[in-house]
């Protein structure tokens, strides 16, 4: 695949006359006319190189290198610089930028660099065409994420125990299994167990497994997840929502390196390589008590921390397209990809619920298109999320008067003449508005828990459902 370089410049003409030279010698080519247009295609898809005018409207290429040298370590950057900003491109290549080229440069001489540049950032920027088989479940790009896999590489290569944390959704159940596919153990079985998902009367049972006649019920033996785990791996996962007296059995099979099943007189010996994986604050868990400091230490000899979707937005578009691509073979759709602006909405969203909530986004866009491209429209309707509460015209109606007519009976401590006086209503009327709202006049006088009160209950009798009921989407 042609490498990618972003070229940023606030004079058009030199822009295009670049995009043009680079994408005859094979590159592929994206332009930016400041710092600010340059680091938001970032964060949509990252470059393998980035060449930058020193001096741009807003940041100037100084601060874009800074910036870009914060966030991407390795990403390689050429300033193009007047006669006037030789000295700043100068002190800039000794803090980190590959080099400088003064105008008007020789296009031979910037083709050269530009190879050079992106021969050197290769192995870290480009990466592998193909992902390994390992991790090939894995979607990624970023460089948070491909430094957390070497590690899970040389990881895998071992028998120690490896916790993996991380929010709900960023995928620990995928680096577990991408951990067995490069171990020693890979054709041997995988077995993983949700420990929350499962009653608590039923995991020892699942886990150690139990003989005939055990308890009621128990008609024939059942190995356990342990022993269909032998030879392989047993991921353990939301390992924080494990009941305490599980616990303690949990750490003597894993010194014993043997289960005994339910009913059993006897161990049964087990090979077994555990991993385990919770979204849960476990060091909170060992401070108060809930989860067993010795067991922690058996299960957390490895530590391996997955980011949040957030925290590696330049996956968003890779990820984002290859869910697409996935559900839309799946389902039979002719559909090709997002809409530059739905695109960028996505990059851009909070993902509370990260890698599987993204996929739920998509999978709904995909079902609701009926275009090649996924707009803007289709996106910002599957990702909002009502942040106030809406009411119908005749709810908003009710809940004004109501409190209207409160506010009214407080500021005349319940002295309807004047109330009605100040809503310039006579006072027939406004005691049917007053009986209406199940407001007693005599609640307002003097004592404010009395009218509070006498508030609280006509706000929750059946009358006023509508005032409280369910918020409309």
């Amino acid at each position: 695949m042609a490498a990618h370089v972003l070229i940023v410049d606030d004079d058009t003409d030199l822009l295009r006359l670049l995009a043009m030279r680079l994408s005859a010698a094979g590159y592929r080519v994206s332009s930016a006319e400041s710092a600010e247009d340059a680091l938001a295609q970032m964060a949509l898809a990252r470059p393998q190189l980035v060449i930058s005018d020193v001096q741009l409207p807003g940041a100037d290429g100084l601060q874009l290198f800074e910036t870009i040298r914060a966030q991407h370590a390795a990403l390689p950057v050429i300033l193009l610089t007047a006669h006037g900003t030789i000295p700043d491109a100068v002190e800039a290549t000794s803090r980190g930028v590959f080099t400088y080229l003064t105008k008007p440069f020789d296009g031979k001489q910037l083709l050269e660099q530009v190879a050079q540049a992106l021969a050197l950032a290769a192995p870290a920027a480009a990466g592998p065409a193909e992902p390994a088989a390992w991790r090939a479940g894995i979607v990624s790009h970023s460089t948070r994420m491909e430094e957390l896999l070497a590690e899970a590489l040389l990881v895998a290569k071992s028998d120690a125990s490896v916790l993996i944390r991380g929010e709900s959704g960023t995928g620990k159940e995928l680096l577990a299994q991408a951990l067995h596919r490069a171990s020693r153990r890979s054709s041997r079985p995988f077995v993983a167990v949700n420990c929350s998902a499962i009653p608590e009367t039923l995991l020892e049972s699942e886990l150690f497994g139990h003989v005939k006649g055990a308890f009621t019920g128990a008609t024939q033996n059942h190995r356990g997840l342990f022993q269909a785990a032998d030879g392989g791996t047993l991921f353990l996962d939301e390992i924080g929502d494990m009941p305490p007296a599980l616990q303690v059995k949990l750490l003597r099979v894993l010194q014993e390196r043997s289960v005994r099943p339910v009913g059993a007189n006897q161990p049964v010996p087990i090979d077994v390589r555990i991993l385990s994986a919770t979204h849960r604050d476990l060091d909170a868990m060992l401070a108060d008590g809930s989860f067993r400091e010795d067991l922690f230490y058996r299960l957390n000899v490895v530590s391996l921390q997955l980011p949040t979707l957030a925290e590696r937005r330049e996956d968003i578009p890779l990820l984002a397209q290859h869910f697409l691509t996935t559900l839309a073979a799946r389902h039979g759709r002719r559909i090709r990809g997002f809409a530059p602006e739905a695109l960028r909405a996505l990059a851009t969203a909070a993902w509370p619920g990260n890698v599987r909530q993204l996929h739920n986004v998509v999978e709904q866009v995909c079902a609701l298109a009926t275009a090649p491209l996924i707009p803007l429209t289709l996106v910002q309707r599957a990702l909002r999320t009502p942040s106030v509460q809406v009411l119908s015209f005749a709810e908003a109606r009710q809940r004004f008067e109501r409190e209207y007519l409160v506010g009214l009976l407080k500021l005349t401590d319940g002295q309807v003449a004047d109330a009605a006086r100040l809503a310039e209503r006579n006072r027939t009327e406004f005691y049917r508005l007053l009986q209406k709202h199940g407001l007693t006049p005599g609640r307002f006088r003097g004592d404010e828990s009395d009218a509070e009160a006498d508030e609280d209950s006509a706000r929750n009798s059946p009358r006023h459902e509508g005032e409280n009921g369910p918020v409309a989407n």
